[in-house]
């Protein structure tokens, strides 16, 4: 087997000299005070060198620009190819694009919007069809009644992973610290089809979860056994005994009057 190889010629001398040529060129491109540095060269291929410069302008850090020179066979002129700004290494880029579809997020949806699903869309299928169990009455229930297509297993094992692993679910630091799980709690409203055993809907409104898509092993402080007050106590009877008293001999509480009585009976026990 017989082996190519590329001829790589060296670079032309004219094109490599040509750094005044290149800097002018991209001057006429760029804001005033850019380029920066001269970099160094690239060699294109025969008679045809590409310049670098820095480019100094705090939008494009990281980045260069680059000027491409040539010279036609058998003439001694040097002329400008074209002048770029090139990303260099650890230049800020934009993403990489994506069309609006694979886009969206959660949330992305306002007002006005609308959200178009494919006919292909896996998380469908339509309503008069389905080899699931659990979801063929709601298959039969639907037949007719409006709605062409209907969620499929796909769709609802889907959701049930989102709503399971996001905030209402049970690896939240609410959920940790709840008395019990949302599926003893009093306020838990249970949903209707496949989804019954693992999810159901808060209706307690000083929940923070109210009105929200709950796992049955969610919970928070206002579950509905959360704290039970205990009965008020009822103070008892005071015991009064009116049939008999006792004298309590307290000289501090003895007024002038009494101090009176007492001397005049000192001076009675004398004579």
């Amino acid at each position: 087997m017989t082996r190519t190889r590329t001829r790589v010629s060296a670079p032309d001398q004219a094109c490599a000299a040509a750094v005044d040529l290149a800097r002018d060129a991209a001057l006429a491109l760029a804001r005033p005070g850019e380029p920066g540095e001269h970099l160094g060269f690239e060699n294109e291929g025969d008679r045809t060198v590409t310049h670098f410069f820095a480019c100094q302008d705090r939008a494009y850090r990281g980045w260069r620009w680059a000027v491409t020179v040539t010279r036609a066979s058998r003439a001694k002129k040097v002329t400008v190819s074209e002048v770029v700004l090139l990303p260099g290494a650890g230049a800020l880029l934009a993403p990489e694009w994506l069309p609006w579809s694979e886009r969206l997020r959660p949330g992305d949806l306002g007002v006005g919007d609308l959200l178009p699903t494919s006919d292909d869309d896996d998380r469908l299928e339509p309503g008069f069809t389905g080899t699931d169990d659990e979801i063929d009455h709601q298959m039969i229930f639907e037949y007719g009644l409006g709605r062409a297509r209907v969620l499929s297993a796909i769709g609802r094992d889907r959701a049930a992973r989102r709503w399971h692993s996001g905030e209402h679910g049970p690896h939240t630091p609410i959920a940790h610290a709840a008395p019990a799980q949302c599926s003893t709690c009093g306020f838990y409203w249970q949903l209707a089809g496949g989804l019954r055993r693992e999810f159901g809907v808060c209706a307690n409104e000083f929940a923070p979860d109210d009105g929200k898509v709950v796992s049955a092993d969610h919970g928070c402080g206002a579950h509905s056994e959360a704290a039970v007050m205990p009965p008020p106590a009822e103070p008892t009877s005071p015991i009064l005994d009116d049939l008999g008293f006792d004298l309590i001999d307290d000289e501090s509480a003895a007024g002038p009057a009494d101090e009176a009585e007492a001397g005049r009976e000192d001076e009675s026990g004398h004579s």
